[in-house]
């Protein structure tokens, strides 16, 4: 597995290396905020130690960056020791926070325990054909999809635009865009067409199809699956 230490001291990025190295993982090192979110980017990172007080961009900011497309498991390393910063490192996303000076084999306990987690939970091992938001989940490679636990049913083509718009949460897509990738063709006046496979999948998805939670229309532009 890949891990990537960040800390503006490159003794002490080194150091955790050492001892990382030395259990079989491959180190990447950052010593800024900003290299961080350049090699998340360009390589397949699997856990992030990440200090808070960095030039450039610090580990609150860079967390946050991270947090906006990633899930990978993330441990704060700081020199600071109140309260505070545990909590606010926790609130924007670390899941775990331990502070220096630290027994390297504490460390190492909790890599191993962070990565136990995340892959128990099947976040890396699934992460290619589960898509997951909120409470609405989609298993591509059984073609389930639940919605609080509860399994819904979808035609072929519902099935395919609510995993498209799934699989990218958060982001808006034309009704160009989404007829495009779901029937692999151009599009010509394909509103009605998607309008209506929109509003049943709602009628599926949603408690209350009027004010959904999941499938919302941004006016003007088009669909997108809510990032929860």
């Amino acid at each position: 597995m890949n891990i990537l230490v960040c800390d503006d001291d490159q003794a002490i990025v080194d150091a955790i290396g050492i001892y990382l190295e030395n259990e079989g993982y491959t180190i990447f090192k950052a010593f800024n905020g900003l290299e961080a979110i350049e090699i998340i980017d360009n390589q397949e990172i699997h856990l992030v130690i990440m200090d808070i007080m960095m030039p450039k961009m610090d580990g609150i900011r860079a967390t946050m960056k991270i947090r906006e497309e990633n899930n990978i498991p993330l441990i704060m390393l700081s020199a600071k020791t109140e309260d505070y910063d545990k909590i606010l490192g926790l609130n924007i996303g670390a899941d775990d926070y331990i502070t220096k000076p630290f027994n390297p084999l504490e460390l190492m306990a909790r890599v191993k325990s962070q990565l136990r987690r995340y892959t128990t939970l099947g976040s890396l091992e699934t992460k290619s054909n589960v898509y997951k938001t909120g409470g609405l989940m989609i298993d591509d490679e059984s073609k389930i999809i639940t919605v609080d636990g509860e399994a819904v049913q979808l035609t072929p083509v519902q099935y395919k635009i609510l995993k498209f718009l799934t699989a990218n949460a958060g982001r808006v897509f034309s009704i160009e865009e989404i007829y495009e990738k779901v029937w692999n063709e151009t599009a010509f006046s394909p509103e009605n067409t998607v309008t209506v496979h929109i509003r049943k999948i709602r009628e599926k998805i949603e408690i209350n199809p009027k004010e959904p939670k999941y499938l919302k229309v941004v006016w003007g532009i088009g669909y997108k699956v809510e990032k929860i």
